[in-house]
Order: C-alpha cells, then structure tokens, then sequence
C-alpha cells in the first residue's frame, strides 16, 4: 500500500508490546502519537534510534506526544531489547507484516546490490485527530529525534545545558577539599624544621 502522507487519516492498528500489552491508536486519541518503523532490534542503527527516544521521552511527553517503535520482530525480542536498553516507551510486535503494510514501509530493499525484503525506517507524527501531520521517510538516525522535536514545537536543549550545570556544581567541592589540604602540608613541613632546629642545639 501506498504510504500515508500529511493530511491523511492514519490507518488503524492493534498489537502487542514488549509485555504483551494491546495497543491501538484509538488509545491515544487526543494526543500526539509519534510512530516510528524501524528494521530490526538490538542492530546498531536501530539502537541508536531507540536510545534516542528514551532519552528525550520525558521532553517529548511534555510536548503531549506518545513514542511507539514499531518492527517486524516477536515480542519476545522486543522484551530483550527494551530491558538491554530500558527503553520507557512501547514496542509493537508486527511479525505479519499487517501495520507495516497499511503505512507502505514494507517492500524491496537493495544493500550492496543484493535486493531483499525489509522495513524502510520511517517515522509518522499524527494529531490528536488521528490525521498524519508529518512523514519521514528514509530517516537518518544522527539529528532525527530534534527534527521530531522541533515539528512539536519544542526542543532538547534545555534539558541538556541543566545537566550540564549540575556537573559544574559537583566539581567545586573537590577543589574546595584541596585547597583546605595545604595548610596541613605546611605545618608539617613547620614540624619538621622545629625538630632538626632541636637536635642542632643539643
């Protein structure tokens, strides 16, 4: 089928999660639901993705969106993979081929000039009315997850720079701790002169 664009209504799903859970995009009504397909667990590029997503899911929650990652995989490796990784968000199982067919990212690939059948990463930013907003097909993984931010009206760089702050905070006890050190080594430098001053006079 061909694959949804921006303005269509999205097309309907029920699958399991890593933990066996139902989940449908009429659960998520009234929400932003960011949808995204990708080729295979636990591989580097699909890694990187996943660990992406979870670490900017509390921004993108705040921005009233939901994550679901979406592969061909069993739920079974979906649960391996989430717990590697502690991926926060859901994994839907579609080993048919049923949802990936419904948002056409299921069909021939060529690698290194062998052609084979597999999922094109895709991602779907849907509305809280069920209808596509915006489509990234052939997604490159460095820089997706602020692309998606940004369509939200949001953005990572907060969080980031307050993390850096904290780190700051943390380094100046120590230099505290060492500059409170030196006084000691000059008395005992102090110690040490008084004593051979004492052993001269006798």
């Amino acid at each position: 089928m061909p694959m949804p664009q921006a303005g269509d209504q999205a097309p309907a799903f029920q699958l399991p999660d890593q933990d066996g859970n139902s989940v449908t995009l009429a659960q998520h009504a009234g929400k932003h639901v960011v949808l995204y397909f990708y080729p295979k667990d636990d591989t580097p590029g699909c890694t990187t993705e996943a660990c992406n997503f979870r670490d900017e899911h509390s921004t993108l929650q705040g921005a009233g969106a939901v994550v679901l990652g979406v592969s061909a995989d069993s739920v079974d490796r979906h649960r391996k993979f989430a717990s590697k990784y502690s991926l926060n968000f859901p994994l839907l199982a579609d080993p048919e081929h049923r949802m990936l067919e419904a948002y056409g990212v299921w069909g021939e690939k060529s690698l290194y000039g062998r052609k084979f059948e597999g999922i094109t990463r895709t991602t779907f930013l849907i509305g809280p009315d069920g209808r596509v907003k915006q489509v990234w097909p052939k997604v490159k993984v460095n820089g997706h997850v602020d692309e998606v931010l940004g369509a939200l009206g949001t953005k990572a760089a907060p969080a980031k720079k307050a993390a850096g702050a904290k780190t700051v905070k943390k380094t100046s006890p120590a230099k505290k701790a060492v500059a409170k050190k030196a006084p000691v080594r000059k008395s005992t430098a102090k110690k040490g002169a008084s004593k051979v001053a004492a052993r001269a006079r006798r």
